[in-house]
């Protein structure tokens, strides 16, 4: 019972009740409607044909042929070849009676899905089955009449074209999301391609430094043959001042190793903050700076500058919009605070993941709300004491 079921939506169920409620309240009115009512109104012009029936039988036979729509994402062809052979049946048991505010609506149902869920053939084969059903609901239909086809035909043709036009612009949208997806993807790899070769040029840089350094401290070292003890002292606080400066340049180096940053140029700092925003040509672009400014460790200076280039990227640059940037120096912490219009065509998300990730590196954190267009980013960087 499970199987039969199965794949069947919400949707699905409503729109089958909604059909198979219309059918069984129209034929329950066939059942109840008086022959001499049904005369008067054909008198009046208000009926085409007297009626042949008000047999109560008429109604599951009609039911017969919307409950299969439950079933239309398996075979809309199966479910409008089932209403056309049910419908033929009723026309031949039941004769003249009304089908029109029913089955009409039924025939525009199959149509439209039909023409959603199939390719052009089998589309425009359910298309001439529902002119079809058409031609079945209406042939002994004493409301209306087989002459209402006229009107009933075109619709049934706008409504497969609506379908068509539905299911293309499903298509393309999917079609666009998958090349979205497609490009994203080699962007990552493009990006990781270049991290990877700046990556091996900063190791090979680091290579060549340690074997200049340890060259320079060999040198030095074989030297020390007798000299006196000052001037022993003082080879020996070359060599330490030698070595702290080799592990300094090792320091930093591993750090763009770990950080993806590759400039050789000097590390940019908090200071360096107005001359990036002077490059925002069109924004108002403001800095302050508040607390105790002071120098930091070089990792630290080097984080908050990247965080702020981070941010900026994805910010827009307009004269009606200004962008602000508070740098405010703490104890033990350094807190970056940037708000500015977001740039549609940036990637909002991207900048903020690779802020995080330079925070995260000192263990800081970052935080973002974007409201209304604007985002407000709160950066928090520790100092260690």
């Amino acid at each position: 019972m499970g199987k039969v079921f199965r794949g069947i939506k919400v949707r699905d169920w409503v729109l089958a009740a909604v059909l198979t409620t219309l059918g069984f309240l129209l034929m329950q009115l066939n059942v109840r409607t008086s022959d001499a009512y049904v005369n008067k109104a054909v008198a009046g012009g208000s009926m085409a044909h007297p009626m042949d029936s008000h047999s109560l039988w008429m109604i599951p036979v009609f039911v017969g042929a919307t409950i299969p729509l439950l079933w239309w994402r398996r075979s809309v062809l199966a479910v409008t070849g089932s209403a056309i052979v049910v419908l033929a049946l009723h026309d031949a048991v039941f004769g003249w009676v009304t089908r029109c505010g029913a089955g009409l609506p039924l025939t525009f149902t199959l149509t439209f899905l039909g023409a959603l869920a199939y390719g052009r053939k089998k589309a425009w084969l359910v298309c001439g089955l529902s002119v079809l059903l058409t031609g079945v609901v209406l042939v002994f239909d004493a409301s209306a009449g087989p002459g209402a086809s006229v009107l009933a035909i075109p619709v049934v043709l706008v409504v497969f074209g609506v379908g068509r036009a539905v299911r293309h612009r499903t298509a393309l949208n999917q079609e666009i999301k998958i090349r979205n997806e497609e490009l994203r993807r080699l962007r990552d790899e493009r990006a990781a391609f270049k991290v990877a070769d700046d990556r091996a040029q900063l190791a090979r840089q680091l290579d060549g430094l340690l074997q200049e350094r340890l060259g320079q401290l060999i040198t030095v070292a074989e030297s020390a043959d007798g000299l006196t003890p000052a001037q022993a002292k003082a080879l020996l606080e070359s060599i330490e001042s030698g070595s702290r400066q080799t592990l300094d340049d090792m320091r930093e180096i591993v750090g763009l190793l770990r950080s993806g940053d590759v400039a050789l140029a000097p590390a940019p700092t908090v200071a360096h903050l107005d001359t990036l925003l002077a490059r925002r040509q069109a924004a108002d672009s403001r800095l302050a700076v508040t607390g105790n400014s002071r120098s930091l460790p070089a990792t630290v200076e080097l984080s908050a500058y990247r965080i702020v280039e981070h941010l900026l990227s994805a910010l827009a640059d307009r004269a009606d919009s200004p962008i602000d940037v508070v740098v405010r120096f703490e104890d033990d912490a350094l807190e970056i605070r940037v708000t500015g219009p977001v740039d549609t065509a940036a990637d909002l998300k991207a900048a903020i993941a690779r802020a995080r990730e330079r925070a995260r590196l000192l263990g800081g954190s970052v935080d973002v709300k974007v409201t209304r267009g604007r985002a407000g980013v709160v950066a928090q960087l520790p100092v260690p004491g």
